[in-house]
């Protein structure tokens, strides 16, 4: 048996996680809603698997997320859950890491691979580049596909070029408030 990976983002209608130049102000502020649901997403995770680029916005922010002024109480537990869930930073140009966090240079796809067949809950990967390496590899199980109305025309694609088909099947569908649409998929195996 082997731990589950997740691949999850939230994307444009057009299929971009980050407008040109690194943007992700389209998404706006997620209704409570929503922000739930991605809590409880990570709640499920036993560990966290991010690329260079996701963890400099993750770790910018969530460290203290739970001290800022009028912080609503969703947002004080998803920073003290992502201090606390175990993560692994994929990269070759940072240096250190911190925040229950280990730093990895080698090769992503064997160690990616290695930790699926550990023991231990879900696993989560995050960054455009990393998964769409695990991807590529066939060692993603799920996508949680979180669609906001807008068009962006260009940027960082949710879904890299793949060298063949990946089968799936419809897991869940829901709506959130301002036409946010989530679709999880699990692949066929």
């Amino acid at each position: 048996m082997t731990r589950k990976l997740i691949f999850g983002m939230n994307l444009t209608l057009d299929g971009y996680i980050a407008a040109a130049g690194d943007d992700i102000g389209w998404s706006g502020p997620p209704s409570e809603e929503l922000f739930q649901w991605w809590l409880d997403q990570e709640r499920a995770n036993s560990m966290s698997l991010y690329g260079r680029k996701l963890w400099e916005a993750m770790s910018s922010y969530w460290p203290t997320g739970d001290q800022q002024p009028g912080a609503p109480a969703a947002e004080v537990e998803f920073a003290r859950n992502w201090r606390d869930t175990p993560k692994v930073v994929f990269s070759s140009t940072i240096e250190q890491v911190g925040w229950n966090a280990r730093l990895f240079a080698g090769n992503a796809v064997t160690e990616i691979a290695r930790l699926k067949a550990g023991d231990g809950g879900p696993l989560s990967v995050g960054g455009a580049t990393l998964a769409g390496a695990a991807v590529r590899a066939g060692l993603v199980d799920e996508y949680a596909v979180v669609t906001h109305p807008v068009l962006v025309g260009g940027g960082t694609p949710f879904f890299s070029a793949l060298d063949s088909w990946v089968n799936l099947n419809l897991v869940e569908t829901r709506t959130f408030p301002g036409g946010v649409v989530l679709t999880r998929y699990a692949t066929r195996r």
